[in-house]
């Protein structure tokens, strides 16, 4: 596995052709009055990498795009979003970028909810229209992580402790599977979707390391 920002344009144009690009998306946003903004991209960008390495796959990993499709956030402030329209055009011109250094694989990995939908439109689009192989998938796969919960707030705990506070004041958490979009939902629920003092380290290093594995086959098996 290497860094696409630690390598040199002649590095990069010899190893793009043999190479699975590898594209972290992320987010900033509020995660809840206990967790940093930035969990989303310092997240996939932290399991991304360790899939790759661990992949042995011969991977060039991109750096992580840390802005996302969060305006659902922003009633709490401590957000930065890309509009709708700005954000599929952003993902658009970087896998055109990808395709035009020279790369015939890619994989974008997101960190985001928020970030599906376009993601997918994003790959689908660029797939056709320069006939290279794209695949894309959020980290957690078929797990139903909620937003900055037991789940997230143990990846956190595992990762970056200093980053979670656990003095934080918390109201009940609701379903994450339950979302109905409605303008005072995220208010309603006061920024998240579960219960995060469930979160433990020890539960967040098990779930690291089962995506992390996971992750790997997946760039093995598209490399």
């Amino acid at each position: 596995m290497r860094l696409f920002a630690e390598m040199n344009r002649e590095q990069l144009r010899l190893a793009a052709p043999s190479s699975l690009a590898i594209l972290p998306i992320g987010a900033t946003e509020q995660h809840g009055p206990h967790l940093a903004t930035g969990m989303d991209f310092l997240t996939v960008e932290r399991i991304t990498r360790a899939a790759a390495e661990l992949s042995q796959a011969p991977a060039i990993v991109t750096p992580t795009l840390p802005f996302g499709s969060s305006h659902h956030h922003l009633v709490f402030g401590a957000t930065l979003s890309l509009r709708t329209e700005t954000y599929l055009a952003v993902l658009k011109d970087l896998l055109n970028c990808l395709v035009d250094d020279g790369f015939r694989k890619i994989y974008v990995v997101n960190g985001h909810g928020g970030n599906q939908d376009l993601m997918r439109l994003a790959v689908r689009d660029i797939r056709l229209e320069r006939h290279v192989e794209i695949g894309c998938a959020a980290y957690w796969a078929h797990r139903g992580p909620g937003h900055a919960g037991q789940w997230e707030t143990s990846l956190m705990l595992d990762a970056r402790p200093e980053l979670v506070d656990r003095s934080a004041d918390f109201s009940a958490g609701r379903d994450p599977n339950c979302r109905p979009e409605r303008p005072d939902f995220w208010k309603a629920i006061n920024g998240y979707t579960d219960d995060p003092r469930l979160a433990t380290a020890e539960y967040g290093q098990t779930l690291a390391a089962e995506i992390i594995a996971e992750l790997a086959v997946i760039f093995k098996e598209f490399a």
